[in-house]
């Protein structure tokens, strides 16, 4: 362990030295790269100097046991470097643990209603504005995708674009089936009704990220319909894409311009494309238990939204960190609730990594 907190340590002196050489400085993409891995680095550099120093007072400390006026002293700072090294080893285990290389993208968010009729078309516009709420205080930028409105208000479906560093890494604990139990607004008598609705979350793709052949493509423009604004129904600036080797249909009619309709409807579908990829990965690496918690399949129901008794219970977790106060996630706090997902995400990390050991 401690040949690799050295090298890492000598890569943050190495990034450190580089951002300060011209050559770097005048390169922005590379400037900036180095840069996100510089901070990225500083808490974990920050540990293993800590913990590199503790090993050296331990052994200071140990060599003075016997000593005939320091020997008491030296005893109880023994005690207490033993006691804290074994915690500093914890966290640095956490902090070594493999990063998804994609959590740092953007993210695609889309909800749709399940089973409940109208009440599940309500429920989704709650987990909407649930999870813009949460954007917005975590400082991300929100975008609509693509969205259709029901009678009553609810949404049937809505695709927005999340977008910040580590949005991804956020938002995926989302994906899977959200269930909620209460007095619909569309009841008369009073009785609870169970509905779902479904979130999938995609990392969002680059060109580079995937490839594909315009061959591949059909593409289709018509009249967009619904709301935005005066010029949205006159003009053909809906567009729809068919992905023909995967079937997969795309479409987007948010905004008045064909191009941006188009644009974002291929990133949608690269960012499709990319989860097919991932989830193939994914299968390979559940075998070995070492696929993350927040990365779930759609049709897993992970959380449980309670009215009557004002609580939201998440599948995923255990013990005390499985149920929530209703009110403080609906508002858009899910803080708490992803820390405890992230701390389980860990837990279930290291000890798979225990195990092939």
């Amino acid at each position: 362990m401690l040949e690799k907190l050295n090298q890492l340590e000598d890569e943050y002196r190495q990034l450190e030295a580089s951002l300060a050489d011209p050559a770097v400085l005048s390169d922005q993409a590379r400037y900036q790269r180095m840069s996100r891995r510089y901070a990225e680095m500083g808490s974990l550099v920050e540990l293993i100097r800590r913990y590199k120093k503790a090993l050296e007072d331990l052994e200071g400390a140990r060599s003075l046991v016997f000593d005939p006026e320091m020997g008491e002293v030296a005893k109880a700072e023994v005690a207490e470097l033993e006691e804290r090294i074994p915690q500093m080893e914890k966290e640095l285990e956490v902090l070594l643990l493999p990063k998804d290389p994609v959590d740092e993208k953007n993210a695609i968010v889309e909800i749709r209603a399940g089973t409940g009729g109208e009440e599940a078309a309500l429920f989704a516009r709650d987990l909407y504005e649930m999870l813009t709420r949460y954007a917005q205080r975590l400082g991300f930028q929100t975008e609509t995708l693509d969205s259709q409105l029901t009678d009553l208000g609810g949404l049937s479906k809505i695709s927005f674009e999340v977008r910040g560093p580590g949005a991804y890494g956020v938002f995926k604990y989302e994906s899977g089936v959200h269930r909620v139990q209460r007095v619909p607004a569309t009841e008369t008598q009073g009785r609870i009704h169970t509905s779902t609705a479904t979130v999938a979350v995609l990392a969002e793709a680059e060109e580079v990220d995937v490839k594909i052949d315009p061959a591949d493509l059909e593409i289709t423009v018509s009249r967009a319909s619904g709301p935005g604004g005066q010029g949205v129904n006159t003009t053909d600036s809906a567009v729809q894409v068919l992905h023909k080797p995967t079937g997969i249909i795309v479409s987007c009619m948010e905004s008045r311009s064909q191009i941006k309709n188009r644009e974002k409807a291929l990133t949608i579908l690269r960012s499709r494309l990319l989860e097919i990829k991932r989830a193939e990965e994914a299968a390979r690496l559940r075998e070995n238990r070492l696929a993350q918690i927040g990365t779930g399949e759609r049709s897993e129901k992970i959380r449980t939204y309670n009215f009557p008794q004002s609580r939201v219970t998440d599948h995923r977790l255990e013990g005390e960190d499985k149920n929530h106060d209703l009110h403080t996630v609906i508002g858009g706090d899910l803080f708490e609730l992803h820390a405890a997902l992230r701390r389980a995400d860990q837990e279930r990390q290291l000890a798979a990594l225990t195990e092939r050991v």
